[in-house]
């Protein structure tokens, strides 16, 4: 056992998080054990008909064709949240049976009914993969969670028709998307919704009980977050105006602020990141 924790230690180059660097596997002393017992009642779940490997920690389905396809790509972002009250009790619901975690993220807490699926081997990543073609079977799960990963996705109608395939008949599906957040990429961020979108993407497949904006995404995130980049993307005297700015300022009409310092010097990249649009021109080929 010690042997392979080592193996496990050396693979992910850190014994603890780090900031930018890649997560430890979690402390639980029977975390190997669990997780490997876990794999084994995952396996009947998988479609095995699907090129994979069986990896030291979990289920590859990644293939190179797949990440073509996908447009996958390498990132050294680390996404990591915890589980609000609503998934909380979704988990004690169904604590006999199994949960998917379709974009996971890593989970400090390894959790014996959640499959925790990423396109990222996280040492809690128990299946890998993408979320346009999920390797279970049909009915696999009793609910699905996807938070706050849609947006990252490059086909998200496909994305929702499988998280919607591998439930079961009357499981409960949990999902979270952005509406005003600026551009967050891990390592691609493609769209975001409203809450009429989000429902769209399911269609008649499921039966919506309810919409909200749950704690996480009232609009002071928004505000703030975009506060604070906007000011991260100025310098000097530009910086300096735009902080000392009040809420009663902003108010005017936008267009009055188009020759301000504070407008005109923001970096390029947070001009994206905080875009009201971005343009596209292109030529047929």
């Amino acid at each position: 056992m010690k042997s392979l924790f080592k193996r496990i230690a050396r693979r992910f180059s850190i014994t603890r998080a780090k900031p930018g660097g890649r997560p430890a596997a979690p402390t639980d002393p029977d975390f190997l054990d669990r997780k490997r017992a876990k794999l084994e009642r995952i396996g009947p779940l998988l479609d095995d008909a699907l090129p994979h490997e069986r990896e030291l920690l979990f289920y590859d389905f990644l293939t190179e064709e797949l990440r073509r396809e996908f447009n996958i790509a390498a990132t050294e972002n680390i996404s990591a949240h915890g589980y609000d009250n609503e998934a909380e009790a979704i988990i004690g619901r169904f604590s006999d049976g199994f949960i998917l975690d379709c974009g996971a993220g890593y989970r400090a807490d390894y959790l014996d009914n959640v499959v925790n699926f990423e396109i990222c081997d996280y040492p809690s990543t128990d299946v890998r993969g993408v979320g346009e073609r999920l390797p279970f079977h049909t009915g696999a799960f009793d609910a699905v969670f996807s938070f706050s990963v849609l947006e990252h996705v490059r086909d998200p109608f496909a994305c929702a028709k499988e998280l919607v395939r591998v439930l079961k008949p009357g499981g409960q599906l949990y999902c979270v998307v952005p509406f005003l957040q600026p551009f967050h990429a891990y390592p691609h961020h493609y769209y975001n919704m409203t809450a009429q979108g989000l429902a769209n993407l399911f269609g008649d497949a499921v039966e919506v009980e309810r919409q909200e904006v749950n704690t996480g995404g009232m609009p002071i995130f928004m505000l703030t977050w975009v506060l604070r980049r906007w000011a991260d993307g100025l310098s000097g005297a530009a910086r300096r105006e735009f902080l000392e700015l009040k809420v009663a300022d902003l108010l005017a009409a936008p267009a009055s602020f188009l020759e301000r310092g504070f407008v005109t010097e923001l970096e390029r990249n947070c001009r994206f990141e905080l875009a009201a649009t971005t343009s596209l021109f292109a030529r047929k080929v």
